[in-house]
């Protein structure tokens, strides 16, 4: 086949020229959807990362709030063991061992109760009880003041009510239901109206009760 080179345009028109662009235009669309596949891939790549680090991100704060909700409720258990324990008093024995070591004092009171009493005779027993009893009652009138729980004479029928002080009465017997109780006083009971025994020296042992004794 023989081509004349005389019939090839040597200057380009406006119908060459469009043709050129079109041939452009669907050259570009071409090569756009082969590399659309590839971007978009890529671009749900990053977007499942990103969503992932939110999720995370997320997860660490729950994860420190159930912590935090944890110490509260342990905080708030020791809050009530705190505000029990001051309900609680500790008593020191220092009074109880002043006590004992007047009644020792006056009544020889230790001794009696130490004492193995089986080879003594009733009647000893009985005048070293009476030594015991005056030495026991002088510190008790001396230190202590005292008065009765119940003004009702002793075997009389008295009423309990609702919300009576069971601190103060003790029930006894067959006790069944609720208050109010019917029943019979067998003791008006002692209440320590004061205490006044004597106030202790800086430095006094009070766990000696009765120093030995020698005679020279």
């Amino acid at each position: 086949m023989n081509i004349d080179l005389n019939i090839i345009p040597t200057t380009l028109d406006m119908g060459h020229a469009g043709l050129a662009a079109v041939g452009a235009l669907f050259f570009l669309l071409y090569i756009t959807k082969k590399s659309k596949p590839v971007e978009v891939e890529k671009v749900v790549e990053k977007t499942v990362e990103v969503e992932v680090e939110k999720v995370v991100e997320v997860e660490k704060p729950v994860e420190k709030i159930i912590e935090v909700e944890k110490v509260v409720e342990v905080e708030k258990i020791v809050e009530k063991i705190v505000e029990v324990e001051p309900k609680l008093k500790t008593s020191t024995p220092d009074s109880a061992l002043q006590l004992l070591s007047l009644l020792q004092q006056e009544a020889r009171f230790i001794d009696f109760m130490k004492e193995d009493l089986k080879g003594f005779a009733d009647a000893e027993i009985g005048a070293a009880a009476r030594v015991i009893h005056e030495g026991g009652q002088k510190v008790l009138n001396d230190y202590f003041s005292f008065a009765p729980i119940r003004s009702e004479d002793e075997e009389a029928r008295i009423t309990l009510p609702e919300g009576f002080n069971a601190a103060e009465v003790r029930l006894t017997g067959n006790v069944v239901g609720s208050a109010p109780f019917n029943g019979t006083l067998v003791h008006r009971g002692w209440k320590v109206t004061e205490v006044t025994l004597p106030k202790l020296a800086d430095g006094y042992d009070t766990t000696i009760v009765a120093a030995a004794e020698v005679e020279l």
